[in-house]
């Protein structure tokens, strides 16, 4: 990301709200659900991050300092050993390398190639029309955006690779609303619809990684994509397109400039070998169930591929234009996760989260709960911060309730997909920084995304579920 946007980024957000909010919220959630008075080592851990997430969310300093501290606080305040927990997490490592792979595709000039090939294969019937133009590019664009999904595993690089290519389609268009819907609704999928496939979304990676790590069982690459890729990958892409037609689409069937003619639609040399190396890693991952090696070593791989002298797309010395300081983060979050369990309070807050359930609850009822405490804590505070919070929660929650840990992970993953704001995700405040459509455009475009999935995706994934477990 170029210091302009991070700047612009910093600034998009509501820092007033966040900063009262989330001291407060925190205290009273840690007060509904019963766990105080704590213990002196849970109070702590407690202390330290209700500090770090009020810190995390109204940004007076940058998100990479925040977590130094609370590293800091933590190996003070206990141990070294605790502190640097979150730095043996392959999770950790796996976003790491994600971003490298983000500035190899970025740089190997596969997104300009995806560009000339849309516009270049529409017909000349649906270029003579601008409603038409629109839906076919807003259909090709988002279903682009999903399999960008499957091939960099960084929800934000994604978006800033795809960004540019959605900002020039969209300038063939005069009116502004389909500017606007071919802006979001590309971007929409790319994110949203990540929450199908492990590797897209950091929600899914920090999850599964604290599970993983709490002593719950390792969830597959080809697990995940199996039981949310259908209804949460393809589903929610093809529902992001609904959406952002009914709420953005041109009404003057004139109002578009014909694309200029397409010079080469050919791929170069290092573009072909950058796809290579993206489908490399695809297939690594896709055989998980074979190899059983974290999805971490197929990203490590299709890493050194790209920057390997010779055969690479990328210089080593692109490697000092990756933004890596959210290695920092990423300890933080898994250091505090790790935490709050040792210290118990995770087991105190899910005896207490099942006194409001009844007795031998049904897996539906525990998956709208699950649902329920995830998105009303991500309203208070970032949805990755959320997830270092409730996760172990939820896997004492499961194992006390005697339902089955892997789709109590899923829903919470897409739980913590879903936003209404842009306060409460880094991407979505990546894109307000863009300075294409106004926060106001923004989460009415979140809110419709997330109420459709609530009412139409959700009941279905957790019908599968129910039927399958």
């Amino acid at each position: 990301m170029s210091d302009g946007l991070s700047a612009r980024v910093v600034s998009a957000l509501p820092v007033a709200p966040a900063w009262l909010a989330v001291p407060a919220g925190v205290a009273a959630a840690a007060a509904v659900l019963g766990v105080a008075p704590l213990a002196p080592d849970a109070a702590r851990m407690l202390a330290i991050t209700v500090f770090c997430v009020a810190l995390w969310i109204a940004t007076p300093v940058d998100p990479w300092f925040t977590s130094l501290i609370g590293i800091g606080l933590i190996g003070v305040g206990f141990s070294a050993e605790l502190a640097l927990t979150g730095f043996q997490s392959p999770a950790t490592w796996l976003v790491v390398v994600g971003l490298l792979i983000g500035q190899a595709t970025g740089d190997s000039g596969l997104a300009g190639l995806v560009e000339r090939i849309t516009l270049d294969r529409m017909p000349d019937w649906v270029a003579a029309d601008a409603l038409s133009a629109y839906r076919y590019l807003l259909v090709v664009l988002s279903a682009g955006g999903l399999a960008l999904a499957v091939l960099v595993p960084s929800s934000l690089v994604r978006v800033l690779i795809l960004a540019p290519i959605v900002l020039s389609v969209g300038e063939l268009f005069d009116d502004r609303a389909a500017t606007i819907g071919l802006f979001l609704g590309p971007l929409f999928a790319t994110y949203y619809g990540g929450a199908g496939i492990l590797t897209a979304s950091l929600a899914n990676i920090i999850v599964t990684g604290l599970i993983e790590g709490g002593g719950g069982p390792s969830i597959s690459w080809t697990l995940w994509a199996l039981w949310m890729g259908p209804v949460m990958g393809v589903g929610r892409t093809i529902l992001v397109v609904a959406v952002t037609y009914t709420l953005y689409r041109p009404t003057d069937r004139d109002a578009m400039t014909t694309p200029d003619a397409i010079e080469s639609t050919s791929a170069s040399p290092r573009e072909k070998r950058m796809l290579a190396f993206l489908l490399v890693g695809v297939a690594i991952w896709a055989t998980d169930f074979v190899h059983g090696l974290h999805p971490l070593f197929g990203a490590v791989v299709v890493a050194l591929l790209s920057f390997a002298p010779r055969i690479g797309v990328i210089d080593h010395g692109a490697v000092g234009d990756v933004d890596l300081s959210i290695i920092f983060f990423m300890g933080a979050i898994f250091a505090i996760a790790e935490g709050l369990q040792r210290t118990a309070f995770t087991d105190l807050a899910a005896n207490s989260l099942l006194s409001y359930l009844p007795a031998d609850p049904s897996l539906p009822l525990v998956l709208a709960f699950v649902t329920a405490v995830s998105m009303g804590l991500a309203f208070l505070m970032e949805g990755l911060a959320v997830a270092s919070v409730i996760t172990p929660v939820f896997v004492s929650f499961a194992s006390a309730a005697g339902v089955p840990l892997l789709p109590v992970a899923m829903i919470e993953s897409v739980a913590l997909n879903g936003y209404f704001f842009p306060y409460q995700s880094a991407v979505l405040v990546a894109i307000l920084g863009l300075d294409v459509v106004d926060s106001a455009e923004l989460s009415r475009m979140a809110t419709a995304c997330t109420v459709a999935t609530l009412l139409v995706l959700l009941p279905i994934q957790i019908g599968l579920f129910s039927v399958a477990f």
